[in-house]
């Protein structure tokens, strides 16, 4: 693979697809060779868009890569006014969880849990409100309630049904986390390979493993061309 500057990008398509194919489902790959000339050094970024985004470690052992960067402008490294790349590792908390719905990933069961008991604490409060509210003024007066009034107290009592039991299922919720949470906790805690930051450091280490691979298979070339006959 040959490119020049942006150039690269189709290449790192391909690349990341053999990186899938190797890393993840364990097919052997080509040997790969991809040169590619820059103007300067601050171009070599480009090539950490090889490495992919993703959820959990990648393994390159099985993938034969071999990269040849040309800078052609500079006759060796910058090393003035450049303020070296730091990645900034942020701790989450125990308490922290993956996006999901509010009534968690089941939420579908739980809007089916809340639905039917808010149909069943309705049916009871307008029951209770017929019998002890309603049907004594009409019995005693011989009028109907009012239709009106009768239609605002029933909305009012659905209103009530459905916060009750929303809020009773948030808060369910809520606290099942928070005891996931502390049990999580609790098991880094007592870990016998120390302190939860060792977790932390591991994965860390597991994740920059790829990118020294990269590093490893990369050679980098001052002040002149690539020979593409010799290659």
């Amino acid at each position: 693979m040959v490119s020049g500057g942006s150039g690269i990008t189709p290449f790192i398509s391909v690349i990341r697809e053999l990186i899938f194919s190797s890393s993840v489902l364990k097919i052997k790959t080509p040997k790969i060779l991809l040169i590619s000339s820059f103007k300067s050094s601050s171009d070599l970024t480009m090539l950490d868009l090889i490495l992919p985004i993703s959820g959990g470690p990648l393994d390159l052992s099985g993938l034969r890569l071999q990269v040849e960067a040309y800078v052609t402008r500079e006759k060796e490294p910058a090393t003035e006014n450049v303020k070296p790349l730091q990645a900034l590792w942020f701790k989450p908390k125990a308490t922290d969880a993956p996006a999901s719905a509010i009534l968690g990933p089941n939420s579908w069961l739980w809007l089916g849990a809340v639905i039917s008991s808010s149909f069943v604490i309705f049916l009871v409060l307008m029951g209770l409100l017929t019998r002890y509210y309603i049907y004594p003024i009409d019995h005693n007066t011989g009028l109907d309630y009012p239709t009106s009034a009768q239609a605002a107290f029933n909305i009012l009592l659905m209103c009530v049904s459905i916060a009750i039991t929303a809020s009773g299922a948030v808060l369910w919720n809520k606290k099942q986390n928070t005891m996931e949470a502390r049990q999580v906790q609790n098991m880094e805690g007592s870990s016998a390979y120390g302190s939860p930051a060792s977790f932390y450091n591991s994965d860390k280490e597991l994740e920059s493993l790829p990118r020294q691979s990269l590093i490893q298979s990369t050679k980098v070339h001052y002040g002149e061309r690539p020979d593409l006959k010799s290659k």
